[in-house]
């Protein structure tokens, strides 16, 4: 009970989040595994972030034009040396901003809450 107790006041804490900075992924690394053990597939609306359970169902919203993106965290990232809080797939970055901005101020709200969990290494 404890422990799901602290899930939730982490979610909470993580549960919308503006000034976040959202960079994508693709092709390039389309058919390796992710974190959730599945292939990496750039056309799905799947994200990457280290602080919200596997699973999760994310709304991602580009604050200037008010475009909003449903992803799933299917992964882990983004890379620390990117400047980036959250990845996210090709077809989801492209729903927010042409992908040659390629970093992106976001705000990042918590629909719904995963089950797996993995702990940032």
């Amino acid at each position: 009970m404890k422990r799901a107790a602290l899930v939730a006041l982490l979610l909470s804490l993580h549960a919308s989040r503006a000034g976040e900075v959202a960079s994508w992924y693709g092709h390039e690394l389309e058919g390796r595994p992710m974190a959730n053990t599945k292939p990496f597939d750039p056309h799905r609306f799947t994200c990457a972030v280290w602080h919200v359970p596997l699973g999760s169902l994310l709304l991602v919203t580009n604050p200037q034009t008010e475009a909003s993106v449903r992803v799933v965290v299917t992964d882990r990232g983004p890379a620390p040396w990117t400047g980036a809080t959250i990845d996210l797939s090709e077809a989801a970055f492209r729903r927010l901003a042409a992908l040659s901005k390629g970093h992106l101020r976001v705000k990042v709200r918590l629909i719904r809450s995963g089950h797996a969990t993995s702990s940032h290494p």
